[in-house]
């Protein structure tokens, strides 16, 4: 294989690599989740790295209980940004992080507020400088204050 050529999967190799079945690789091509780079002149359909990138990223988006609909969403927004899959990827990743923090931020709101007010001390003395403005940061943009 050359430089400028790209490697390409059938569609059970392509499900072999990423832990997904072949009959789940026909479903999310329907839906538009992912596409072939090219089909042969038997029809068979071939799929790119990208596609096994954006595959595996759908399993992991999957696991944190998107709907494929929220799926399909996102990767669009995404693509409007850049075509490029590692540009899609890490935004995708750092916004699945944003949402984990969100919700643990949540979580540890109604506990920061129970702390008195010397253990929200001892607190601040213990967290990071950068690490307590990102706390303060989340909680703030979820309407809660407790570090301020």
């Amino acid at each position: 294989m050359s430089d400028g050529e790209m490697k390409l999967y059938k569609i059970g190799e392509l499900a072999r690599l990423s832990e997904v079945s072949p009959r789940t690789i026909d479903y999310y091509t329907k839906l538009g989740l992912i596409q072939p780079e090219k089909r042969s002149d038997t029809n068979y359909r071939y799929y790119s790295d990208e596609t096994l990138a954006r595959l595996k990223r759908i399993e992991s988006m999957k696991r944190e209980k998107y709907t494929l609909e929220e799926i399909k969403a996102s990767l669009l927004q995404w693509n409007k940004v850049s075509q490029d899959e590692i540009v899609t990827d890490k935004l995708t990743s750092l916004q699945f992080l944003l949402k984990q923090l969100e919700k643990e931020a949540k979580e540890v709101g109604p506990m920061l507020e129970k702390l008195k007010p010397s253990q929200l001390k001892n607190l601040n003395k213990i967290l990071t400088q950068p690490t307590a403005a990102c706390i303060e940061a989340l909680l703030l943009l979820l309407g809660k204050g407790p570090l301020s």
